[in-house]
């Protein structure tokens, strides 16, 4: 029995996707509803950004930096959900990002933010095997080369959109394997201080539960304080971004005072399912 079957049957995705899904290419994907004159938010990453209403253009109208999308190789296709009941054979990777993005980016001179060269992070968590679904990944990928960030022989080339894969670490090796790569890694704490270049792992992830005590309540405990100063400037001095997962996400001081802490630390991305509420926060904090 395949993950077709298994998965819940939900034909209606609700009328908010549904009208974002069959609306005009141009009307979707626009750079339309941003405040002329705001620039986009480098830190802002959307956690989870799939389950929004409008995958993508969303998280664009508010201005994120980085989205997240997470992928199951089905049958030979790269199906977005978080749970393997979630899956939908209209809901792949193409249609949901790498589609709208080129549209997006050709519409706008070549970036995904018209008037700036910001180069949007599309972090893509493998939930299946990942050696196999890695595989699978770096075919559609190259299809859209135009677009992407490449590393030829440990060199790097920006574009509109650079993929970082996370998730199952089996997909590491063939991505290591390959001497012309669309994607780059997402690496670990315990990557911090190894011989993988920047060029390769240019992103490290932590869960922030896992590593720190503290969630926002009361003043943040010293040794925690410099243990994540420790940790950004072990990063940075690797030429790496840092960013945790699973900090408050809740509306509140608590965590408030989680994404204070990190922007005073200097962490790169700032994690959320809450769109509105991340971009008022760092565009107050600007």
């Amino acid at each position: 029995m395949n993950l077709y079957t298994r998965r819940t049957a939900v034909v209606s995705l609700g009328a908010a996707l549904a009208a974002g899904l069959t609306a005009p290419a141009d009307a979707r994907d626009a750079d339309v509803r941003r405040p002329t004159g705001s620039a986009p938010l480098r830190r802002a990453h959307a956690h989870n950004d799939y389950e929004h209403p409008r995958p993508l253009l969303d998280a664009l109208d508010h201005g994120f930096g980085s989205v997240e999308a997470d992928i199951w190789l089905v049958d030979g296709r790269l199906l977005v959900a978080h749970e393997e009941s979630g899956l939908d054979p209209a809901r792949t990777l193409e249609a949901l990002y790498l589609d709208p993005l080129r549209r997006r980016i050709r519409a706008n001179n070549g970036t995904v933010y018209r008037g700036h060269p910001l180069s949007l992070q599309l972090l893509i968590d493998v939930k299946s095997a990942g050696e196999a679904t890695y595989r699978e990944l770096s075919r559609v990928l190259h299809r859209y080369r135009d677009m992407l960030s490449v590393c030829r022989a440990g060199r790097v080339h920006g574009g509109p959109v650079t993929a970082v894969v996370s998730g199952d670490r089996a997909a590491r090796a063939p991505m290591e394997a390959e001497r012309v790569r669309h994607a780059f890694y997402d690496g670990r704490i315990e990557d911090l201080g190894t011989a993988a270049p920047a060029s390769f792992a240019p992103l490290v992830s932590a869960s922030w539960t896992e590593t720190f005590r503290w969630q926002g309540v009361g003043p943040m405990p010293g040794d925690e304080r410099e243990r994540l100063r420790r940790l950004v400037a072990a990063a940075h001095g690797e030429r790496r971004r840092l960013r945790f997962w699973a900090t408050p996400d809740t509306a509140g001081p608590a965590r408030e005072a989680v994404w204070t802490a990190l922007l005073d630390a200097g962490v790169d991305h700032l994690n959320s399912d809450d769109l509105p509420g991340l971009e008022g926060f760092l565009r107050a904090a600007r």
